[in-house]
């Protein structure tokens, strides 16, 4: 049997805690329905025997574990919780010590923090919810950060992405430990993907654009207007008044874009919103200025992970 332990405290996501709960409850409903044994022994383990979730909802948990008794898995999840838990320097070390017991130390959504505030992800590639990636990338450069992976696995350090990625991250873990089988039965049970196509980035908004620079707000207003017209370097300086190199680089510094990368991703926000209403592919790419539908396919593909007509499809 393995054992897995979900680290709980104060005002942590209740799904993040609960999601990969109930990955590996289901794993065991499935193994003992067919008369075997269970094979995962979860306990959510916690400095405190009561804790209230950000949503509310209090659980109950086991003490943390001394250190020196192997487990097999340790899984850290996230919340608005999650920056105290960091300058609690005793949890802290705490997950520094019981992930040399685990064969594999994983994060979900924002509890990439605590790993990575604990040392564990120095070096590594890693991924957190896209909402606290830029605030990531400042409070730890010495690890890789990759915004849209649903998951990544670095040596036997596994980080997810937002939130519902830690379910994805779940069946990872089942399809690794028990095969495909049982983690495709406990997928259709949850009705999830089993391998959900695509990374983050399609549930987040792509356009996050820096406010406060009343130039660069009336510009974007009057892009999102013309998706379809003009949108040169030479124009769009003109519109800002600034030659086009003082454009470009005062652009970059306001938003952390090229002026190219961010009329993509306006075009991109753009199509995303005509799609999900039903509109068509090619109509889609005419109206949003892309010009063709290989050009709007390839820009979904670099900066969504997946296509125009899939995205349509599930969407």
């Amino acid at each position: 049997m393995r054992r897995i332990e979900i680290l709980a405290y104060p005002d942590i996501q209740l799904l993040d805690v609960s999601g990969p709960l109930q990955v590996f409850a289901s794993a065991n409903d499935f193994r003992m329905q067919a008369g075997e044994p269970a094979p995962y022994d979860v306990a959510v383990v916690a400095a405190s025997p009561r804790i209230r979730t950000s949503a509310g909802l209090v659980l109950e948990a086991a003490a943390l574990p001394v250190f020196g008794l192997e487990i097999d898995t340790l899984i850290v999840p996230g919340g608005w919780g999650v920056n105290a838990a960091c300058e609690d320097p005793e949890l802290v070390q705490w997950i520094i010590g019981r992930s040399q017991d685990a064969k594999r130390t994983a994060s979900v959504c924002s509890g990439a923090m605590l790993l990575a505030t604990a040392g564990l992800l120095d070096g590594r590639r890693a991924v957190t919810h896209w909402g606290r990636c830029a605030e990531f990338a400042r409070r730890f450069p010495a690890v890789r950060l990759e915004p849209d992976p649903i998951f990544i696995r670095d040596g036997n350090v596994w980080t997810s992405a937002g939130v519902t990625a830690g379910i994805d991250l779940a069946l990872a873990f089942v399809e690794a430990d028990l095969g495909r089988r049982v983690a495709l039965a406990v997928a259709r049970e949850l009705v999830v993907f089993l391998k959900r196509p695509g990374g983050q980035a399609q549930f987040s908004q792509t356009l996050k654009l820096q406010q406060g620079d009343e130039r660069f707000d009336r510009l974007h207003g009057w892009i999102q207007d013309n998706l379809d017209g003009d949108l040169s370097l030479p124009n769009l300086a003109e519109r800002a008044n600034m030659s086009p190199r003082s454009f470009s680089r005062h652009y970059r510094e306001a938003t952390g874009r090229t002026p190219a990368r961010a009329i993509e991703e306006i075009r991109i926000e753009a199509a995303r919103r005509m799609l999900e209403r039903g509109q068509a592919v090619n109509q889609t790419a005419r109206r949003c200025g892309f010009g063709s539908e290989e050009t709007m396919r390839r820009g979904f593909l670099r900066v969504l992970g997946t296509n125009p007509r899939d995205y349509r499809e599930r969407f």
